[in-house]
């Protein structure tokens, strides 16, 4: 399966993930106990003729059954595991698994609330873990993304691509006014209110991002985020 088919236009992969090699071990831990029982069902299984035999025969067949049922679920953990995909893009964070029981997802950055990881012990080890993001719609929203590599590193991806969606764009430089040769009218003087002290581009820039934030989680209505970004503007 590929992230890449399932795209828009303008959209590109920012980052791409698999699932750690630990999942189709942890996937198929019922699996493996099958085929050590099928194993143990043949050390017990009766020998001879008679009914003794044919005990003997009916575990037989249930070892069979439980090696083939084994060994099958594991071959499709394998499978699965090789073909799972999770990418974040420039627009969206996709999940791409499962054969018989197919996940899909898609979700954009824009309705995005907050992401967290979630690491076991033997995960920080293995680099490996759990991604769980959150949409506006609350817990209907929820999707997590199991046992996958780097979910450190998926994070900090989609923490960026998100940041980068809320930043403003640039703002034309304002010229200056022509200077005109007639003698300025003169101001009475006055007490005037401080100026509030100049800010940087990227103070700006960051303190925007943090109101489109806060914007987008419905904590300031577009009205104050509009005011609010005046505001920064004036000072820069």
């Amino acid at each position: 399966m590929t992230i890449e088919k399932n795209l828009v236009a303008d959209e590109t992969v920012k980052f791409e993930t698999k699932k750690h090699w630990f999942a189709p071990i942890q996937a198929s831990f019922v699996a493996i106990l099958m085929v050590l029982g099928a194993g143990l069902l043949r050390l017990i299984s009766p020998n001879g003729d008679g009914f003794f035999g044919w005990v003997g025969s009916i575990v037989d067949l249930i070892s069979l059954g439980l090696v083939l049922g084994g060994i099958g679920w594991i071959i499709y953990n394998i499978i699965e595991w090789r073909t799972a995909t999770f990418a974040v893009t420039s627009l969206r964070v996709m999940r791409e698994e499962g054969l018989l029981k197919h996940r899909s997802s898609a979700t954009m950055l824009s309705s995005l609330s907050d992401v967290k990881t979630d690491q076991s012990f033997i995960g920080k080890q293995l680099a490996f873990g759990d991604i769980v993001i959150y949409s506006q719609s609350g817990n209907a929203g929820v999707d997590r993304f199991r046992t996958i590599t780097s979910p450190m590193e998926f994070r900090n991806a989609i923490v960026t691509q998100k940041s980068g969606q809320a930043a403003p764009a640039a703002t034309p430089p304002i010229l200056p006014a022509p200077e005109t040769t007639s003698s300025p009218a003169p101001v009475a003087p006055a007490t005037a209110a401080p100026a509030s002290p100049a800010m940087s581009s990227a103070d700006a820039a960051t303190a925007l991002a943090s109101l489109a934030d806060l914007r987008d989680r419905g904590a300031i209505t577009a009205e104050e985020f509009e005011t609010k970004k005046a505001e920064l503007l004036a000072r820069m």
